[in-house]
């Protein structure tokens, strides 16, 4: 009896294990929560974290390859990087594996699954000047950049208001 039990919670051990070892692909829809920042050296780190990027084939790249769209559209990786990408299924075409020979269609949704490194900004906080119920009021520190954009996700102003307080994205007015 005791045996069987030992043998139930090993195999829940397990199971529980699995899930914690699972990798989650974040898109843009995933917000900065608190956890995802290391404070360091005076610097805001953001853990490393999986994510998917989404496009969806448009009339210009209709009937180029999947390596020739990615080489000559999104130049911050090298050709060589595509074909292995491709090849191991971090860029897939509506959720399928393809070859580097590939020749995507208009309205395809094209994926690109990586891990993502975010360089680091000033551990500055966002301070909040003014909060009004329309409006949000803040002091930007220098080296944060405003919106997701380049390397940058999670390490902006967006995503630190986002983890800090709670804010959805905004509008922003700009003197």
């Amino acid at each position: 009896m005791k045996r069987d039990r030992d043998e139930a919670e090993e195999e829940g051990n397990e199971e529980r294990n699995k899930r914690k070892m699972e990798i989650v692909w974040q898109t843009p829809a995933h917000p900065a929560q608190k956890q995802d920042y290391i404070f360091h050296n005076g610097k805001r780190h953001v853990r490393p974290y999986y994510f998917e990027f989404v496009s969806h084939v448009n009339k210009r790249w209709e009937g180029k390859t999947i390596v020739d769209l990615f080489a000559q559209e999104f130049r911050g990786r090298s050709r060589d990087y595509y074909v292995s990408a491709v090849k191991c299924g971090r860029i897939q075409v509506d959720g399928e594996n393809i070859p580097v020979s590939y020749i995507v269609k208009r309205c395809q949704k094209i994926s690109h699954f990586l891990h993502r490194h975010e360089p680091p900004v000033m551990a500055w906080d966002v301070e909040v000047l003014q909060n009004e119920p329309d409006v949000l009021t803040i002091c930007k520190p220098a080296s944060v950049p405003v919106h997701p954009c380049g390397q940058y996700r999670k390490n902006t102003v967006l995503g630190i208001l986002q983890a800090e307080y709670g804010l959805a994205p905004l509008y922003r007015i700009q003197n």
